[in-house]
């Protein structure tokens, strides 16, 4: 077994088990801290996959951003609100949980024949890029060319979702608002 296999291994477990635990613990604050360890293990992934420039995106934007957000808002919350929040029941399987377990089951379903059927050696696209030597290697122009084409083809899907983000912060800047006021 090669290092990288190793370190995929390593890290896919990390971001796995972080991101289950997340997913099962009730405790708010333990929550945000497994969720900080499953965005970095989701970072060493794309590092592994030689995506850098998404890797350090995962960790600016993400880790770096949101998160800081979501722990801020947790800890800014009113007692009132958390205490009604642990209070709650949460039960896994519930009827007003039936329609969300049956979409759950049916996108693993479809998983599953996807894996099944798929051989990934005899897809046409794969095939071809080997054949005409189109792989990629790491190399220090890979962030270059994501810079140039996200200023130059990509400039209105980019700016796009800059105004949605936009929209985004205005409409949470405008719920955190404290008091009636118009």
């Amino acid at each position: 077994m090669s290092l990288e296999t190793l370190l995929f291994y390593v890290m896919s477990a990390i971001t796995l088990g972080s991101a289950l635990f997340v997913a099962a613990t009730k405790n708010l604050v333990r929550c945000i801290f497994m969720f900080f360890v499953t965005l970095f293990g989701l970072a060493g992934l794309y590092v592994l996959s030689l995506a850098d420039f998404v890797a350090i995106t995962q960790i600016v934007i993400y880790v770096g951003g949101i998160l800081v957000l979501i722990l801020f808002a947790f800890m800014l919350s009113g007692k009132e609100t958390l205490n009604v929040i642990t209070q709650q029941r949460k039960q896994f399987i519930g009827i007003q949980n039936i329609p969300a377990l049956l979409l759950a089951g049916l996108f693993l379903i479809v998983l599953v024949n996807m894996l099944i059927k798929v051989d990934a050696g005899n897809l046409g696209w794969i095939k071809k890029s080997v054949e005409l030597k189109n792989t990629v290697l790491p190399a220090s122009d890979m962030t270059e060319n994501i810079g140039v084409n996200l200023m130059t083809k990509y400039l209105l899907p980019f700016e796009a979702v800059s105004i949605l983000l936009l929209i985004a912060l205005v409409g949470a800047a405008h719920l955190s608002r404290k008091g009636d006021r118009p």
